[in-house]
C-alpha cells in the first residue's frame, strides 16, 4: 500500500488490527474472539481489505464519493461472519459518514445508510437512536421508486422498520408507566403500519409482510384497549 502511494487505507488498515487487538484483549483469553486468528494472519480478509480501502481511496482523491461509499459498503458486505461483526459495523458507519458527501444521486445512498444504521442501533439496543435513522430513511425515501434487491421499495421498507421500532418503543414505555406517551407512539406505529400495508398491496408483493402488519394493527388494538381499561 505505502509503496503505491496508499498511505491513508495503510493507515486505516493499521488502525482496524489494532482495533482487533484491543477488542481481543479486553475480552481475555478463553473469550470467541481471544482464539480467532489477528486479521494479519488471515490473508484473505487482508486481500479483500488492500481491494476496497485502495478503490475508496483512488476515488475519494478524484472526488468520486459515490464510489467511495460503494467500496466501503462491499467491505461492509465482506465481513458478514458473526465474529467480523465489528468490521461490518465499521464500515457502515464510514459509508454513513461519506454518504453526506454525496450529492449526485437524489439521497438514495444517505438513505441507504440511515437504514444500516438503523438496524445497527436496533441490534445493539439503541432504540431511540435506532429510530430517528429509521425516521429519516423514511423521509428519505418518501415520493422515490427505488427499490432493494428483493424489489421491495425502500419507502415500503421504511415503513416496516418504523412500526417495528415504535412498537418497540411503546413496550419500553408501558414498562416504564408512560402509559399516554405509548399511545401517542403505539398510533405512529399504526400509521406506519397502515401506510406500508398500502404499498406493499399496489406491487402486489410479499404476502407474509401484509400478514406482519395485519397482526401489528391487532396486537395495537390489544395493547391500547389494555391501556385504557387499565
Amino acid at each position: 500500500m505505502l509503496r503505491q502511494g496508499y498511505h491513508e487505507s495503510f493507515s486505516e488498515l493499521f488502525t482496524l488490527i489494532q482495533k482487533w487487538n484491543a477488542l481481543r484483549e479486553a475480552a481475555g483469553p478463553g473469550s470467541a474472539i481471544w482464539q480467532q486468528k489477528s486479521l494479519e494472519e488471515q490473508p484473505d480478509k487482508l486481500d479483500q481489505l488492500y481491494l476496497f480501502l485502495t478503490r475508496a481511496e483512488a476515488a475519494q482523491r478524484a472526488g468520486r464519493y459515490e464510489e467511495v461509499y460503494d467500496n466501503q459498503l462491499n467491505l461492509a458486505y465482506c465481513f458478514n461472519d458473526p465474529e467480523d461483526k465489528w468490521l461490518s459495523n465499521y464500515f457502515y458507519e464510514q459509508c454513513f459518514n461519506t454518504a453526506q458527501l454525496i450529492k449526485i444521486d437524489g439521497g438514495k445512498r444517505e438513505a441507504q445508510a440511515h437504514a444500516n444504521m438503523g438496524f445497527i442501533n436496533e441490534e445493539q439496543g439503541h432504540v431511540m437512536k435506532a429510530a430517528k435513522h429509521y425516521e429519516a430513511f423514511y423521509q428519505l425515501t418518501e415520493g422515490s421508486t427505488w427499490k432493494d434487491e428483493t424489489g421491495h421499495t425502500y419507502n415500503s421498507l421504511a415503513c416496516e422498520h418504523l412500526w417495528r421500532i415504535y412498537t418497540l418503543l411503546a413496550d419500553k414505555m408501558l414498562e416504564n408507566k408512560e402509559h399516554q406517551q405509548a399511545i401517542k407512539t403505539l398510533i405512529k406505529a399504526l400509521k406506519m403500519a397502515k401506510e406500508g400495508r398500502s404499498l406493499m398491496e399496489a406491487q402486489l408483493t410479499d404476502f407474509d409482510w401484509l400478514v406482519n402488519v395485519d397482526v401489528a394493527i391487532f396486537d395495537f388494538l390489544v395493547l391500547a384497549k389494555n391501556r385504557f381499561l387499565s
